[in-house]
């Protein structure tokens, strides 16, 4: 089944890429997604086997994040297809087949087993991304691009250090051990203490980079602020949550090397650092694409210290990854929205949008409630998880400093989101044409409802599941 899906996505990508019709081509786009889905359900009543020796396997852990990316990719390429008919005027041959390939490398990941496939597809997730953020063909979205190719590809090449290193750490006369996760895992109290440490260092760094925690997050601001808003979503709810996935990765072999106390602080530190950055940068932010960029620095923060706290955190961690990843996908195709009605992103020229955008307007404000954690909304449902997590283990500090950050992230965010939303839209700029409609509208609608439903009522197999997901990782 998953060789199937795979190759059927990669052949839909190339002909994407060799079809005439700029019109009909993003329908590609949404078969691609479909089948993907598709694949998803059937893997979920029907588990399949470890495939190529092991190498790739769906374990819960990349369960919780292929899901995630399967759903929130559907939505999107259901938005595609009213936004790319507005965009009529760009050729989208490349931002189709280029999402197509992405999405491939995005499930590599999901399922890699092997550290060295994981090291690979990552870097296929950056080298398909970085040509979709110049799709607007402007000075900007080239700078943009660029950025984030240099800086991702920097924090790739640490990566590449990190799982040599772990390499290293198994090496013996007959040469270094297998990167498989199952064979590192097993073989975690005879690895060597020190070269493990050095691999995590490097690793957290590398793969931190991608996620966008702070101080490495540079490349955040500009990518999000001039990507489409498809790409936007993708990017906040999707690559940093398999970024999040390949950190995960690293703890497990971490962890069963004896290190786990070393990895936790260091995880923690970087969280909060990552939340006290996005609080103090949201603050008076005046381009509202680049304070949803700040808004994903925080919530890859509190990733980061769910899963250092360890225990119960960790599974509301993996809540988060879901509540995270789909509570973006409504901010950043609304915003994607207000964006092409006024035709900027300044909070100077863009005001009253629940006026002039009856569906993306109010749900740009929900969305804002939904990410920062507003009950009945799932995420707060997982932050509260997390937040016991710290109380419940005895780390007021960290408990105490969550709190103190999620609650300035909520008032500076909510100052530029109402600006935004509220007031008179009278002689604000506006371009003609770029209304809500059905497919722009209802997928971030979709998307909404989930996150209000999975706060209101959580499934058993979705708990079951993230609860498996943390065992894999905390042992417990």
């Amino acid at each position: 089944m998953v060789p199937f899906i795979l190759l059927l996505i990669l052949g839909l990508a190339l002909a994407a890429f060799s079809w005439p019709d700029n019109r009909s081509r993003p329908f590609i786009l949404l078969l691609g997604a479909a089948a993907h889905s598709a694949g998803m359900v059937a893997l979920w009543l029907r588990p399949g086997p470890p495939l190529f020796g092991g190498y790739l396997f769906l374990d819960a852990a990349g369960r919780v994040v292929l899901s995630t990316t399967s759903a929130l990719f559907f939505a999107t390429s259901v938005y595609a297809q009213g936004y790319l008919r507005r965009r009529s005027d760009k050729d989208n041959r490349v931002f189709v087949a280029g999402l197509l390939g992405l999405l491939v490398a995005l499930t590599v990941v999901g399922l890699a087993q092997h550290l060295g496939v994981l090291w690979v597809a990552i870097e296929l997730t950056t080298l398909a991304t970085a040509p979709l953020i110049y799709f607007n063909r402007n000075a900007r979205s080239l700078e943009a691009a660029w950025k984030y190719l240099l800086v991702s590809s920097l924090g790739i090449a640490l990566a590449l250090l990190g799982t040599f290193f772990v390499a290293l750490s198994g090496a013996g006369p007959e040469g270094p051990r297998s990167l498989l996760l199952s064979s590192l895992v097993e073989a975690g109290p005879s690895l060597s203490k020190p070269w493990v440490r050095a691999a995590f260092v490097f690793l957290l760094v590398g793969y931190g980079t991608k996620m966008g925690l702070a101080p490495l997050h540079s490349w955040k601001p500009d990518a999000y602020g001039e990507a489409p808003g498809i790409l936007g979503a993708l990017l906040a709810g999707a690559v940093t949550n398999v970024a999040f996935l390949a950190l995960v990765r690293v703890f497990q072999v971490t962890r069963a090397a004896g290190e786990e106390s070393f990895a936790r602080d260091a995880l923690v530190a970087l969280g909060l650092l990552s939340m006290a950055l996005a609080a103090v940068f949201m603050a008076g932010q005046r381009d509202f694409k680049r304070m949803l960029a700040y808004s994903s620095v925080e919530h890859m923060g509190i990733l980061a210290v769910g899963l250092g706290l360890g225990g119960a955190a960790v599974s509301g961690a993996f809540y988060h990854v879901v509540n995270n990843g789909l509570a973006k996908g409504v901010l950043f195709l609304t915003a994607g929205n207000i964006h092409r009605v006024y035709g900027s992103k300044r909070v100077e020229d863009v005001r009253g949008a629940a006026r002039r955008l009856p569906v993306s307007g109010p749900l740009f404000l929900a969305g804002f409630l939904a990410v920062t954690g507003t009950p009945p909304f799932s995420p707060f449902w997982s932050e509260f998880v997390i937040l016991n997590g710290a109380f419940g283990s005895g780390r007021f500090v960290v408990g105490s400093l969550f709190l103190l950050f999620l609650a300035v992230v909520f008032v500076g965010m909510g100052a530029t989101v109402l600006k935004v939303v509220q007031g008179d839209d009278e002689g604000a700029p506006e371009r003609m044409g770029f209304g809500d409609s059905w497919l722009t509208a209802g997928p971030p609608l979709a998307l909404l409802l989930a996150v209000l439903a999975l706060g209101l009522w959580l499934p058993g197999p979705l708990e079951k599941l993230f609860k498996s997901a943390a065992a894999l990782v905390a042992g417990s």
